[in-house]
């Protein structure tokens, strides 16, 4: 079921959050998104991933050290087994107002029409393993 992709409104809540509640909320309302676009009877992949976050901003964005964890966490069981199967992670934070979405997919074209902060979160097979292109 690779690439799985999917875009949750933002902003994203830190790792780092005072409150660990707030945190929670986070991590279930990424759950609860991810699985209405997860085939009901798709098992979690078994193999190496890479994970593609990036958190289109308006103003203040939160600090991109901060914002994966979270992610991973609720993925976790359910795209992937474990998150010992991620071996490439790309994290990044885009201002809503200076991107241009050069190559269009039906995924950017949503992108297009949104008007608030937004995080698009894409998980693909990892690149291979035993070449390192930089």
């Amino acid at each position: 079921m690779l690439p799985f992709e999917f875009v949750i409104d933002g902003p994203p809540v830190s790792q780092q959050a005072r409150r660990r509640a707030r945190l929670r909320e986070w991590i279930s309302k990424v759950k609860n998104e991810a699985e209405s676009h997860w085939p009901e009877d798709e098992l979690p992949v078994d193999d190496s991933v890479m994970v593609k976050i990036t958190y289109f901003y308006e103003n203040t964005p939160v600090d991109v050290d901060n914002i994966s964890k979270p992610i991973l966490d609720a993925l976790k069981g359910m795209v992937f087994k474990d998150d010992s199967q991620v071996t490439d992670l790309l994290c990044r934070k885009r201002s809503l107002r200076d991107t241009i979405f050069e190559i269009p997919s039906d995924i950017s074209l949503k992108l297009l029409i949104r008007e608030n902060e937004f995080l698009l979160i894409v998980v693909q097979d990892a690149p291979d393993q035993e070449v390192f292109n930089g």
